[in-house]
């Protein structure tokens, strides 16, 4: 396997009654971005988000930051790329075909909340 060199992450907050409609979505976008180049796709949903014992140090939990509602549960996410311009390249051609197949209502068919979603690309520094 190449090993990454950039990633996007994300966070952000689904409604606990959403969350098989959230990964349908996302067993689509996996399929999506690994059809056009990315080299791994994660979606990963919370469980242990409150850190115990000398773990804490004064950290802002995932569900602080997020402002995480009642009946609401945590996912982190990310994609791997071979760098920061084959990642542009993969989602040039991502969001290209999602908005010919939703044809601009993408915002309306997330089980999510995409306003409360935090994002950004990373340069990968250390690896294994």
């Amino acid at each position: 396997m190449t090993k990454a060199k950039y990633v996007d992450g994300f966070v952000l907050a689904v409604k606990q009654k959403d969350v098989k409609a959230y990964i349908k979505l996302a067993k689509e976008a996996s399929r999506v971005w690994r059809k056009f180049g990315a080299i791994e796709y994660m979606e990963c949903m919370g469980q242990d988000l409150i850190p115990k014992g000398g773990m804490g140090m004064g950290m802002v939990t995932y569900p602080k930051l997020l402002k995480l509602k009642k009946g609401e549960v945590v996912w982190y996410s990310f994609i791997t790329y071979k760098s920061r311009k084959h990642r542009d390249e993969v989602n040039k051609k991502v969001m290209t075909y999602f908005q010919k197949k939703y044809k601009g209502k993408m915002e309306a068919a997330m089980p999510f909340d995409p306003r409360r979603m935090s994002y950004g690309g990373f340069t990968v520094e250390v690896g294994a």
